[in-house]
């Protein structure tokens, strides 16, 4: 984790803001915390790890993110499939 602190911050300071962004996030994984001194308080902005995002798509009726759980012949049926556009000629878009 990056912590970037304006001057004056203490480390005490630095400390009881991470424990509270902490708790107030749980189970998010913190990369970057920005503490600058406003008056009496503190300004924290921070930033989270990107969760995992996996695609998944409709293929020959199930709910798949990939097709290596497939066996052969639905392998060959996902191979013989035929994808269908409402354009056949990219010249009709423009009309």
């Amino acid at each position: 984790m990056i912590v970037n602190a304006q001057e004056g911050v203490t480390e005490e300071e630095k400390k009881k803001a991470l424990e509270e962004i902490e708790r107030k996030n749980p189970g998010k994984k913190i990369t970057e915390v920005d503490i600058s001194i406003d008056g009496d308080y503190l300004n924290c902005h921070y930033h989270f790890q990107e969760p995992h995002f996996e695609r998944i798509r409709r293929i020959t009726g199930y709910l798949v993110g990939t097709l290596d759980r497939f066996n052969n012949a639905k392998k060959a049926e996902v191979n013989d499939r035929v994808k269908h556009n409402r354009y056949s000629d990219p010249s009709e878009l423009a009309k």
